[in-house]
């Protein structure tokens, strides 16, 4: 199995690059904030999950180790394939940890792909994991930069107008705090989109 790959990027369609290793093209799939932070060219270091079955072998990569294992966790959970997993790995960690704090299975069906039964059970498992693995959840238990402050009245609203679910939470992550209504951060977030 490949552990991880270094070499130069060359990005794909959205959610996927290329990492040339010594002349080598790996396909790698990856999550879509992943995907907006590698630059073209550039000399990355991607960890590595190798994803086979009877009619595929596909590679799923991430910037750091942890991500890397949250992904694996993830797939491993009944009802969550790759697909999936890397949607979820693309939710900020806070957004996960507001869920799971507040029991509200609701925050988890903004996430495209995530019906009201998977929301429920997979809230439950990101539970449990994050009592037995609390180190993939530190950078939102420490204290992460919105606080569990997700407007999910504006990340539905965006939803609705067709932007996907990783591109909401990332556009809205990096609003002014000031802003104080729903509409007042839609109308920042369609700005800044």
């Amino acid at each position: 199995m490949i552990s991880s790959l270094r070499g130069a990027v060359h990005k794909g369609p959205i959610g996927e690059v290329s990492l040339d290793v010594q002349g080598v093209g790996y396909r790698v799939k990856v999550p879509l904030d992943t995907w907006e932070m590698l630059q073209e060219g550039d000399q990355r270091l991607l960890w590595v999950s190798t994803y086979v079955r009877e009619d595929r072998l596909d590679l799923y990569g991430f910037p750091e180790a942890a991500g890397r294992r949250f992904f694996e966790e993830l797939i491993n959970m009944q009802g969550i394939g790759p697909r999936l997993g890397l949607e979820l790995c693309a939710v900020p960690k806070d957004l996960l940890t507001q869920a799971i704090r507040q029991e509200d299975a609701s925050i988890l069906q903004s996430i495209k792909g995530i019906g009201r039964k998977t929301a429920e059970k997979l809230l439950l498992e990101l539970k449990s994991l994050a009592e037995k693995q609390p180190d993939l959840f530190r950078p939102a238990m420490n204290g992460g930069d919105m606080g569990g402050q997700y407007d999910q009245d504006a990340v539905e609203a965006l939803k609705t107008l067709g932007y996907d679910t990783s591109t909401v939470l990332d556009t809205l992550k990096k609003l002014p705090k000031d802003l104080k209504t729903t509409e007042e951060r839609v109308t920042a977030a369609l700005r800044a989109l």
